[in-house]
């Protein structure tokens, strides 16, 4: 039969997504496509696709009481902030002029905050729709919301670690080494946060008395620039990823190093000859179980490592296609997600190390993504210039 034949046929089928241009080429998909570029097109799980930027889509946050809003930031310099549910705009949060590329809601979903590379923060009251709030730092590196108050954290190219109250604006400052604060993270506690840099060295900060509680640098900091940190859901650990491919776990009230996971490199480096690159690898994500002694490291060379923390050993090794660049812990389950390089969303069983379940939808690679509370969404957003919601409800539940 010709295509033409087929898109007959076809003509009937209720496609409920707008976005298939080509029913023919969505419902004739292969299963063993290997043309990742003809398998990104044609096929596309997502439900609700947002489509309003117009270059890359760098971040994504859902509101944390509701889990019914977005926040997208992009390199085309907006942030958005729309319905998940169907991809209404609710407003843009206007006036950055460079790439948004940090964007969260506060802990009760009242404000929304958007950050772009060159360090102009803005926050907006979601309700209102408008701006109560901005403040312009140097280079941005990364920014979070506290956990149970309106303070604002963000980490800056200069070295420093930026703290607000929101909406008044009182400041206070935390002095790092005179190199980028790479990545941070407010501890459960909401007293203290850890913040990695670009020199090697980790930090454990009083948010109260503003003073480092403890240092991690030299055999005990990273050889490279730390890439992301994360802690349990204690507080009590916890780990450091870096671009020397080793994630080190962290007792945080001694702020002693308790093991250090390594990533063996499967292929022998070779001589580089003139002109090449070297194989690069680093550890991009990383992310503590919740409810067994598991944590999970992704890498850039397509590898999610389980570690069994209990054993301090590697439990499974689950390999990508392409570079993973972000994890994320379902809330109540051993069920660990990941996005790449290729384009895909995958739920991986971190008892088992075998994967779930794979969604589709992006034609470039998926450069962040967000799971709702009860793990039965998720928002990604891409190289492609979209943002795309994927239903994930699982019938094992």
């Amino acid at each position: 039969p010709s295509a033409d034949d087929l898109a007959e046929e076809m003509e009937d089928v209720d496609f409920e997504d707008e976005g298939a241009e080509e029913p023919d080429a969505e419902a004739w998909e292969s299963e063993d496509d290997e043309g990742v570029e003809d398998g990104m097109e044609a096929q596309d799980d997502s439900e609700v696709t947002f489509s309003l930027h117009s270059a890359s889509v760098f971040c994504v946050s859902l509101d944390p009481k509701t889990n019914t809003l977005a926040v997208t930031g992009g390199e085309d310099d907006k942030a958005f902030v729309w319905r998940v549910s169907d991809g209404e705009l609710l407003f843009e949060c206007s006036g950055h002029k460079d790439s948004v590329t940090c964007a969260g809601f506060s802990h009760d979903s009242v404000f929304v905050a958007t950050g772009d590379m060159s360090g102009l923060i803005k926050v907006w009251r979601v309700d209102a729709k408008e701006e109560v709030w901005s403040f312009e730092v140097g280079d941005l590196e990364w920014m979070e919301w506290h956990p149970q108050a309106h303070v604002l954290l963000a980490g800056t190219a200069d070295g420093n670690t930026w703290m607000w109250k929101i909406p008044s604006g009182d400041c206070k400052t935390f002095q790092g080494p005179a190199c980028p604060a790479t990545c941070g993270r407010i501890l459960p506690d909401g007293k203290r946060a850890v913040v990695g840099y670009e020199d090697g060295t980790m930090r454990i900060w009083d948010l109260k008395q503003g003073t480092s509680l403890h240092v991690l640098k030299g055999q005990d900091g990273h050889q490279d620039p730390l890439t992301c940190v994360a802690s349990n859901q204690d507080g009590s650990l916890i780990m450091t990823g870096s671009v020397d491919c080793h994630a080190k776990l962290v007792n945080s009230a001694t702020g002693k190093v308790v093991c250090v996971f390594k990533m063996e490199s499967v292929t022998p480096k070779a001589p580089i000859g003139e002109g090449e690159e070297a194989e690069s690898n680093s550890v991009e994500s990383l992310g503590f179980c919740n409810v067994m002694p598991l944590a999970a490291v992704g890498y850039l060379d397509g590898t999610l490592a389980i570690y069994d923390l209990s054993t301090q050993s590697l439990r499974h090794k689950c390999q990508h296609e392409s570079g993973i660049v972000q994890l994320i812990w379902e809330e109540s389950s051993a069920v660990v997600y990941t996005c790449s390089l290729d384009g895909a969303v995958r739920l991986w069983d971190a008892r088992s190390g075998k994967m779930i379940s794979e969604y589709r939808g992006h034609s470039a690679e998926i450069l962040d993504f967000a799971v709702n509370k009860d793990a039965s969404i998720v928002v990604t957003t891409s190289g492609d210039h979209q943002a795309k919601v994927f239903c994930v409800q699982r019938p094992d539940r």
